[in-house]
């Protein structure tokens, strides 16, 4: 529920309180994105401080969480097998440096290339994944041996993540003073520890207790071996994170109803994971879950990401023995509502009124979302409607033919003429049943590529053979500045020819 006209003070508060829900949440993501990295469990920690402090402070989309992520730990796993944890921080710093670039370049505008149909699969897929990671929560380690929970402990968990996820639903309809994810998880953790409840906590999972970051040049090689190794994860987890981030950008905009600053998300994205690397941090981006918890709860300004940032590192420094103390229950709890928002389940009710190859690339793109990651499920999804849309247009190239008050032959062109479109361009002209004049009218069509030039060049050529003269009309300011951009390439251009009788009537 969103707050609006609210005072300062309360605003504030509001914040506040959404910071400290989203860092308990963020405390077990951060840990199990460690162990998938194969690092440390503060290397995770550090940087969802680190990268959540930054990005909310330096991002262009007030009310984004960012932290440690498990799209870009599944990159990292085998450069930290394969080379060591250094090799990994000076990849996180590359990683940040690249994404800078990229928003000095201007590049977050890219995003708006992404079709509605693959928005909605990367929802649903990463709702799909999100639900996935919960289920390990699911697991107990018995003598060394990760075995499905059974019996009473598993009816203790589900009925403890169905008490939280009941007050998460049915506070709000009382008060909304107070963010209903933070009483859920600060009531379910009271239940337990004053009944004294067997049940997986958080500090079942390891430790979080350490101390202040510290400044670390990534003890590596500066040569060009070393870069070698770094650069190709480096640029993919450039592309993973501004994709996930910017993507969670353009949900949380359509959520909150505002706009935020593409260009700007991929800088601050830049700046935290620049500097997390250099405090051994393993990066990370925008998360989606965390994000839809923050506004769910009223956290709609920077505030609340500092907030949850500086409280996730109180945690670390000074409450760690109260944190780890936290049931899982409480937690997964509050992740399984975040599914339950997320997941766009009016994809569903519209799924047989949306064109068939919409709602295969809705499908396409949740699936490889879930069996992949989502930087390769969103690439994928835009290939497959751009190669939809290229199928579509090219079938709606047709001409009307007439004869003009000269004797000639027009040749009315209706639709784009591009890659796709050049095989039925050509046929629909018959150059040896043609007069001697022909015309082609491109008032309703434009030029979009090489390809199509070639078409023309070609058509042009046979008209030549056949010993008559073809005129181009009306060709759109686009079209001219294509054509004379191709110059020799394309032999229409060539009006001084005497030997090639090709006009291009850029007056007519």
């Amino acid at each position: 529920m969103f707050r609006l006209g609210c005072d300062n003070r309360v605003c504030a508060q509001s914040e506040i309180l959404s910071g400290l829900t989203v860092a308990l949440a963020l405390v077990p993501e951060a840990v199990a994105f460690a162990f998938v990295a194969g690092v440390e469990p503060l290397v995770g920690l550090y940087a969802a401080f680190m990268v959540g402090l930054l990005a909310s402070i330096f991002g262009g989309r007030p009310g984004m969480i960012s932290g440690a992520t498990g799209a870009m730990a599944v990159v990292m796993v085998s450069l930290v097998a394969e080379h060591g944890v250094e090799y990994l921080f000076a990849a996180v710093v590359l990683t940040g440096l690249l994404q800078i670039l990229a928003g000095v370049l201007k590049l977050g505008k890219f995003i708006r290339i992404v079709p509605h149909p693959v928005m909605l699969g990367f929802v649903n897929g990463l709702a799909i994944v999100i639900f996935l990671a919960q289920l390990q929560s699911f697991q107990v380690d018995v003598d060394g041996v990760t075995e499905w929970m059974s019996g009473q402990p598993l009816m203790i968990f589900s009925g403890l993540i169905i008490l939280t996820m009941a007050i998460i639903h049915f506070l709000p309809k009382f008060t909304t003073k107070v963010p209903s994810s933070l009483v859920a998880i600060v009531s379910v953790s009271l239940l337990v520890i004053f009944l004294n409840i067997d049940t997986k906590t958080v500090g079942d999972m390891a430790s979080i207790k350490g101390g202040l970051p510290q400044f670390h040049i990534p003890d590596v090689a500066f040569n060009l071996e070393t870069l070698k190794i770094i650069f190709p994860y480096a640029v993919i987890l450039a592309a993973i994170g501004l994709i996930e981030s910017l993507l969670t950008l353009s949900l949380i905009d359509e959520v909150t109803n505002t706009r935020g600053r593409g260009n700007r998300e991929c800088v601050g994205q830049g700046i935290a994971n620049t500097v997390t690397g250099m405090f051994g941090g393993m990066g990370g981006c925008a998360m989606i879950g965390q994000s839809m918890i923050n506004v769910n709860s009223g956290g709609h300004k920077r505030l609340s990401g500092v907030s949850a940032a500086l409280f996730l590192l109180a945690f670390i420094l000074f409450a760690s023995s109260l944190i780890e103390q936290i049931p899982m229950a409480a937690l997964v709890g509050v992740m399984f509502i975040v599914v339950i928002g997320t997941f766009e389940w009016s994809s569903i009710r519209i799924f047989n009124k949306i064109p068939r190859h919409d709602a295969f690339v809705l499908v396409l793109v949740s699936g490889v979302t879930v069996a992949t990651d989502l930087a390769i499920a969103v690439i994928v999804g835009v290939i497959v409607s751009a190669l939809v849309f290229a199928w579509e247009n090219a079938k709606h190239i047709h001409v009307n033919t007439y004869i003009d008050e000269n004797g000639s032959k027009v040749y009315e062109l209706n639709g784009p003429l591009f890659f796709g479109s050049v095989k039925n361009f050509r046929e629909l002209f018959s150059p040896e049943d043609d007069p001697a004049d022909v015309v082609i009218e491109f008032q309703n069509s434009r030029v979009a590529d090489h390809s199509a030039i070639e078409a023309i060049d070609s058509l042009a050529e046979q008209y030549i053979k056949a010993g008559k003269k073809l005129h181009l009309r009306h060709l759109s300011e686009e079209c001219r500045q294509l054509l004379d951009k191709a110059g020799d390439l394309v032999e229409v251009n060539r009006l001084e020819d005497p030997s090639y009788h090709v006009a291009d009537d850029k007056l007519a």
